[in-house]
C-alpha cells in the first residue's frame, strides 16, 4: 500500500494478509484528509485497530507530532514496527494490545483518533463513550464501520461518505 500525502508521499508499507484486516482505500484516505486538512502539525493521533497502519502513516506523513498505532495481532504489529522502522517514523509509537483495552488504560488526550473496530464486534459504542474522555478540545473521531451508524450526544457527524461496503463519519463532539 502506498502513502498518498506528505513527507511519506509514494512510499510503500507492506503487511501481511491476516482475518479481518482491511486496508484503507486510497481514495477514502485521501477523502479523509481532505476533510482534516492537508496536514496535521502539532496534532496527536491515536491508530486504535491500526491493521496495515495506513491511517496512523498518513497522519505521521502530514506532520502529526506524535501517532500511538495499537494492534492486537502479532504478525501485523510486526509488520508495523518493521514499516515505522523502514520509513524512519520518529514520530510514530506502536503498542501490541486489544484497542478496547488499550483506550480504557490509556489516560492521554488526542487531536484525532482512528477508529476501525473488528466490524463484527460490539465495540463501537464502548469506544465512543470512553473516547469522548480522550480527546483534546476540537478533536476528532474518524470511524470506519460495515453500516451507516446513528451516533448519539455528545457526538456529532460532521462529514460522511461511502465507499464500497464501508461506511466512514468525522465525528466531533456536540459543545
Amino acid at each position: 500500500m502506498r502513502i498518498i500525502g506528505g513527507e511519506y508521499r509514494s512510499r510503500i508499507i507492506s503487511f501481511p494478509d491476516a482475518e479481518g484486516l482491511r486496508p484503507t482505500p486510497d481514495r477514502v484516505r485521501e477523502t479523509l484528509f481532505n476533510w482534516l486538512g492537508q496536514t496535521l502539525y502539532g496534532r496527536t493521533c491515536l491508530d486504535l485497530f491500526a491493521g496495515s497502519g495506513a491511517l496512523g502513516f498518513e497522519a505521521a506523513s502530514r506532520g502529526a507530532e506524535r501517532v500511538v498505532m495499537v494492534e492486537k495481532n502479532p504478525a501485523v504489529f510486526r509488520a508495523l514496527q518493521d514499516n515505522i522502522e523502514k520509513l524512519a517514523c520518529a514520530t510514530v509509537f506502536a503498542t501490541r494490545q486489544d484497542g478496547l483495552e488499550f483506550a480504557c488504560r490509556d489516560a492521554h488526550r488526542y487531536d484525532v483518533i482512528f477508529l476501525d473496530p473488528p466490524f463484527d464486534s460490539d465495540y463501537l459504542p464502548r469506544l465512543l463513550e470512553i473516547l469522548s474522555q480522550r480527546l483534546n478540545e476540537n478533536g476528532m473521531v474518524y470511524v470506519e464501520s460495515g453500516a451507516a451508524l446513528e451516533f448519539e450526544p455528545p457526538w456529532r457527524a460532521i462529514k460522511s461518505g461511502k465507499a464500497g461496503q464501508v461506511h466512514y463519519q468525522l465525528l466531533g463532539i456536540v459543545k
